[in-house]
């Protein structure tokens, strides 16, 4: 079996209110990019990874008209895609929400979150991800309440072979300081932003290690805008997210080589333009992280990376629609469920 993780940049803006695919010639999210050129491209990289489930990152908008899963079956559907059902948990005001599109034929998958909506301050069951989580951001006495701007989608899996797993995906992003005019206001807004982050991070390592110490099977896939090194606040706090959600026990070969170089070459798994350094930043962003029980089924990962995985860059139309369709390249974990 083939999952995967994908970041789909302004998937929302290829579909009208009616979730009505727009596949024209405006202009999508994307800069200089077509909304018919950016959904030719997505179609041709989810025919080309070919996975049995992809975790739709910034997947289109669901709202008052708008619905998600609607739009991404009907994206589906337009292209003859076999991944053409989707689900999705907890909507958010972001227009960026979280789904699995998948292959019906192949597993099912349905909503299925843990914990209550205000779990006790001292309980061991942590809250909801649309609820309230209680933590001493700062270490100052005083309690703060946190809540995921993006709630985490979790997901019980069931394939046809019968085996049943859970799946989280995760879009951790919080550290823009919006609002904040001048040098100190904008440090303020950055650690705090970031403390937040790592406060989310916890509140998802809590609920993973529910899954561990009760023997489940468990993935967590996604974008968590963070890693080893990938900013100037990491120092101040010890570890980042993505060191948080590890632990010892959760695995994912590109993550833990970052951990391993924190100078030299690491996997990247997303490309951002700096018009103002005229060139490409490159960042691992993306991660598939699974439990020890999945690691014993010889489970492999793969970036596509249209540069640095030599199949995709010996395919043109591949290695173009990957650069046209996002800023975010998908990865894919294949393991034997």
């Amino acid at each position: 079996m083939r999952l995967a993780t994908y970041n789909v940049e302004w998937f929302a803006n290829l579909f009208d209110d009616e979730d009505r695919l727009l596949a024209d010639g405006g202009w999508s999210g994307r800069h200089d990019v077509t909304r018919q050129d950016q959904a030719e491209a997505i179609a041709v990289v989810l025919t080309a990874i070919d996975a049995d489930a992809v975790m739709i990152i910034e997947a289109p908008n669901s709202g008052r008209r708008q619905s998600t899963v609607r739009a991404l079956e009907n994206f589906a559907k337009t292209y003859g895609l076999r991944q053409h059902s989707a689900v999705m948990g907890f909507a958010n005001e972001t227009q960026q929400e979280i789904a699995l599109l998948y292959d019906p034929y192949k597993l099912d998958a349905w909503h299925d979150p843990r914990g209550d909506f205000a779990a006790p301050r001292d309980g061991d069951e942590p809250p909801r991800f649309d609820g309230v989580f209680h933590i001493d951001l700062d270490i100052d006495a005083t309690e703060d309440h946190v809540r995921f701007s993006k709630p985490p989608l979790e997901l019980t899996i069931r394939t046809t072979t019968g085996t049943e797993f859970r799946m989280i995906g995760a879009h951790l992003k919080s550290k823009a300081p919006h609002g904040a005019r001048g040098h100190d206001a904008i440090m303020r807004a950055q650690i705090s932003n970031r403390r937040k982050q790592l406060a989310q991070a916890i509140w998802l390592r809590a609920r993973l290690q529910r899954h561990l110490d009760a023997g489940e099977p468990v993935i967590l896939a996604g974008d968590l805008n963070d890693g080893p090194g990938l900013d100037e606040f990491e120092h101040l706090f010890g570890r980042s997210s993505v060191e948080i959600l590890l632990g010892d026990d959760m695995y994912d070969p590109h993550a833990r080589m970052a951990l391993q170089q924190r100078i030299g070459a690491t996997p990247v798994s997303a490309r951002f333009w700096l018009p103002t350094q005229q060139r490409y930043l490159q960042a691992l962003l993306d991660y598939i992280m699974v439990s020890p029980d999945l690691m014993a089924r010889a489970p492999a990962w793969r970036i596509w990376h249209p540069f640095d995985d030599q199949r995709c860059y010996a395919v043109p139309e591949l290695r173009e629609a990957l650069l046209t369709a996002s800023d975010h390249f998908p990865i894919t974990l294949d393991i034997d469920l």
